[in-house]
């Protein structure tokens, strides 16, 4: 059964590349391509891969290589970046390298775009080789690679090669108002991350709106949304799944990010109240349960936010559960799915 508020709106995922525990990494890279080829025959429209290091539970250091693998065995699903954390790299070094993607995959990669260091602080220093950012190297930075990537750049003296005039479209990424009024701007596509910084969701939405200017690569105005998602038979199940999600956000707050750990029954006595309450509001944009309970939910968020696209983030232990519940997910916005799994 489709559910109007959700068929028209479209459905994508963000992975993370969790390392599950007792699994290793090449495990944990295989599991995500299996995904993105199951996500791809559910009808999703977009695979985007986060970029994070120094991160026991994440293997997702390299985006670059791991949509090009993902990319290269799958055929329709769009695979991107969800995001790639400018500040970390030289434009021109991103423009060359999704220009190296867009040429192996024509019309199906996306350049997602973030200002967070996707790490420590520490990390953060390596990565960037002890520069400290200013309020402007973000929006210098995209102005740059727009540059590098755009056709008028073909006399410029320094050129990015292959990446230049392609259609990468870019969309910016954001956890806050200063993102959204950047995004609106340029008149790019804003992609929200409610799935562990919900504050400032509808100001920031409200704010894109209000700052838009149409641009080349887009018209009126497109959101997205993250949010997290965990379907199952029934509400119990989910709840119990969603158990693995909690405690990879325990860890987060504690800084003892480990493996993703199998689900319990109960998270009484794996957290203490002010941690509860820390990571009950930032997953406060989790959609749990049953595929009825789920469609409630999203359809009261789709009304609420009026957001062009959902991407459903699923921290799932059980590998066949997380295919499973995309598999749930995507009957919300198809008439017929068959069962796959």
């Amino acid at each position: 059964m489709q559910h109007s508020s959700l068929k028209n709106t479209s459905f994508s995922v963000l992975d993370l590349v969790p390392v599950t525990e007792g699994a290793t990494r090449r495990e944990a890279i295989d599991r995500s391509l299996d995904l993105a080829q199951h996500t791809e025959r559910l009808g999703y429209k977009r695979f985007w891969i986060s970029e994070h290091h120094n991160m026991e539970s994440l293997a997702s250091a390299s985006p670059v290589l791991l949509i090009s693998h993902i990319a290269e065995h799958t055929s329709r699903i769009r695979v991107g970046s969800g995001g790639v954390m400018l500040p970390n790299h030289a434009p021109l070094i991103v423009a060359e390298q999704f220009g190296t993607l867009a040429t192996l995959f024509p019309g199906r990669i996306d350049l997602g775009l973030g200002r967070a260091p996707g790490t420590d602080q520490r990390t953060a220093m390596a990565l960037r080789r002890y520069q400290q950012e200013t309020v402007q190297d973000f929006p210098n930075n995209i102005e740059e690679l727009q540059l590098y990537l755009s056709e008028e750049n073909s006399t410029g003296a320094v050129r990015a090669i292959p990446g230049e005039g392609l259609d990468i479209p870019l969309y910016l990424l954001g956890s806050s108002t200063f993102s959204a009024q950047l995004a609106g701007k340029k008149g790019l596509p804003y992609a929200f991350a409610s799935h562990f910084a919900p504050a400032q969701l509808h100001e920031a939405l409200h704010l894109y709106h209000q700052h838009f200017q149409p641009s080349e690569q887009l018209e009126k105005p497109y959101t997205m949304a993250c949010v997290n998602v965990i379907v199952a038979e029934t509400d119990a199940e989910a709840q119990r799944l969603a158990t693995s999600a909690k405690r990879f956000m325990l860890g987060v707050i504690r800084n003892t990010r480990k493996p993703l750990a199998p689900p319990v029954d109960s998270m009484e006595g794996e957290w203490l109240p002010h941690e509860q309450a820390q990571i009950e509001h930032m997953m406060r944009y989790s959609f749990i349960g049953s595929p009825q309970t789920v469609a409630a939910g999203l359809e009261r968020f789709k009304e609420q936010t009026q957001v062009d696209e959902i991407i459903a983030i699923s921290h799932i232990y059980e590998h066949q559960a997380r295919l499973k519940s995309y598999e749930h997910l995507s009957s919300l916005f198809k008439a017929e799915v068959s069962s796959v799994v």
